[in-house]
């Protein structure tokens, strides 16, 4: 008997309720999504592929990334900061301004001072550090308010204009501003992770105007304040870094970036693109030189990468628009008698 052949009857294969490209493509995107979480882009990456805006429009509707552990040194400096800024503002019946001369001998405007204050002014002795000058005008309740300035500022208003506009904001004066180029975050050192990451960097001028809470903050800080001292210094990984103007901005953006103007109240005049600002000569030093820099109402910073880009900010006090300067510097000694005969012209704007 022969063998008969065996017939195979083709399998009618029924239409899929859902094609397999669609459920392929869905599963490749979820993987994208998952790897973007876990790996986020750098730099160029595939994420523009699925987005005309690139990574940051695809990254807003992703979950935000787990936050970074604190060391043990991050946790009880927080703790210790964050009671300082909650602290109930404990406002003396006399309160008072201090004023910080960080000068290396003695202070050439002092009679210029002298007719500001309308006092009998006494020199603050010989320090070398922003803290250790804070630390002995902290000795008094009475100081609410404390400014740092050099040997070479002066007054630009009176007094009871400076009292005023610095005693009744909540605000501390501190010039603070992201500049991408060399002289700023170029001088930021991967020695100072965890605790200060790169995109807190921040750069200013190193003079302050700050409350009390700021000034008991400043003090009280150490991890910060080593970080700064080890890693921000000159030579430091083949480039210059310095902590008095970038301690204190970057300090504070982290800690309490609303609590502060991110402009100085004492203006310098870096027009001449040179390594220090502009000195005002006795030639210089007229009735409109004045008059130009009490009215100046912007903040303006300078990139320092080659875009040279403008930063303008308006200065605001308490809502509103205000003159931005209350001091200002640098002048050389030989501008005093002018200053003084001046003084009663120009306070009086």
């Amino acid at each position: 008997m022969k063998d008969l052949p065996i017939l195979y009857a083709p399998r009618q294969r029924g239409h899929l309720k859902k094609p397999k490209w669609i459920i392929i493509l869905i599963s490749l995107v979820s993987l994208f999504l998952v790897c973007t979480y876990v790996y986020p882009p750098q730099s160029f990456s595939a994420c523009y592929i699925f987005s005309s805006h690139g990574c940051k429009a695809l990254q807003s509707w992703l979950p935000p990334a787990p936050a970074r552990e604190l060391t043990d040194d991050e946790i009880a400096s927080q703790v210790v900061i964050r009671d300082i800024l909650n602290m109930a503002s404990n406002m003396s019946a006399n309160p008072k301004i201090s004023f910080l001369f960080l000068t290396p001998g003695a202070l050439p405007f002092e009679k210029l001072w002298d007719k500001f204050f309308q006092v009998i002014w006494g020199r603050i002795s010989m320090v070398d550090a922003e803290r250790r000058l804070l630390a002995n005008a902290l000795k008094d309740p009475d100081n609410q308010l404390f400014i740092l300035l050099s040997d070479s500022c002066i007054p630009l208003r009176d007094f009871d204009y400076v009292y005023n506009y610095l005693m009744y904001t909540n605000t501390s004066f501190v010039d603070c501003f992201e500049d991408p180029g060399p002289h700023g975050s170029g001088r930021y050192s991967e020695h100072m992770l965890p605790e200060v990451e790169k995109k807190y960097f921040r750069k200013g001028a190193q003079w302050f105007t700050i409350k009390r809470k700021h000034a008991l903050i400043i003090m009280a800080d150490s991890l910060y304040h080593t970080k700064f001292r080890d890693y921000c210094r000159p030579g430091m990984d083949g480039r210059n870094c310095y902590s008095d103007e970038h301690y204190l901005p970057t300090f504070f953006h982290m800690i309490d970036p609303s609590g502060i103007s991110n402009w100085s109240v004492t203006h310098v005049d870096w027009s001449e693109m040179k390594w220090n600002p502009k000195s005002y000569q006795s030639k210089d030093v007229t009735y409109e030189l004045i008059r130009n820099l009490t009215s100046i109402v912007d903040s303006v910073h300078v990139t320092s990468d080659s875009k040279r880009e403008i930063q303008i900010q308006p200065c605001m006090w308490n809502g509103r628009q205000r003159p931005c300067y209350l001091f200002a510097r640098k002048f050389l000694p030989e501008t005093l008698e002018k200053l003084l005969e001046l003084f009663p012209k120009y306070t009086s704007i």
